[in-house]
């Protein structure tokens, strides 16, 4: 895939935005096999508390490597985690697409996510600031990390039964 080196580009948010609708869609409908395919092996998946950006020496709600997806979604998929029975259903909004920067194959975009939750009859609405380091790969991209900043991250959170 050939980037341009702007952040400006229509082309390349529109894909970059195409991308990010389509990962929510499979966390929707947890398709979590096909969402496990669209990560690089080397990848993290980073739900930090308060501010930092040194996500292996603080913490976090989860700072999952390629193993520690697995094992999480695995856990969702054979009901071993009691977050997840019964799972809950969500339906989430990605919008206000921001290019942050382009170097060479690599996209860095900042996002905003409204996801709703539906379990055992009531609904919960949580937000977060989203950045993804994205790395074109064929005719799409491949995501090498995703840091999701919930709103209320340092606040009194339930499990969760699902990814943001």
């Amino acid at each position: 895939m050939n980037m341009m080196t702007k952040t400006n580009d229509l082309a390349l948010l529109q894909k970059v935005s195409a991308f990010l609708w389509t990962e929510a869609d499979l966390l929707d409908a947890k398709d979590y096999d096909t969402w496990l395919a669209l990560w690089l092996t080397e990848g993290f998946y980073t739900l930090p508390i308060g501010e930092g950006d040194d996500f292996d020496n603080q913490l976090n709600l989860c700072h999952d490597n390629d193993r520690m997806r697995r094992d999480r979604i695995q856990r969702f998929q054979q009901g071993f985690s009691i977050s997840s029975a019964p799972p809950a259903r969500t339906v989430r909004t990605v919008s206000r697409f921001v290019i942050e920067s382009v170097e060479g194959d690599t996209v860095t975009v900042s996002s905003a996510e409204h996801v709703i939750e539906d379990k055992f009859g009531r609904q919960r609405v949580w937000a977060g600031n989203m950045r993804h380091t994205l790395v074109a790969s064929g005719d799409g991209f491949k995501i090498r990390a995703k840091v999701v900043r919930l709103l209320n991250s340092d606040g009194m959170l339930n499990s969760f039964s699902y990814l943001f």
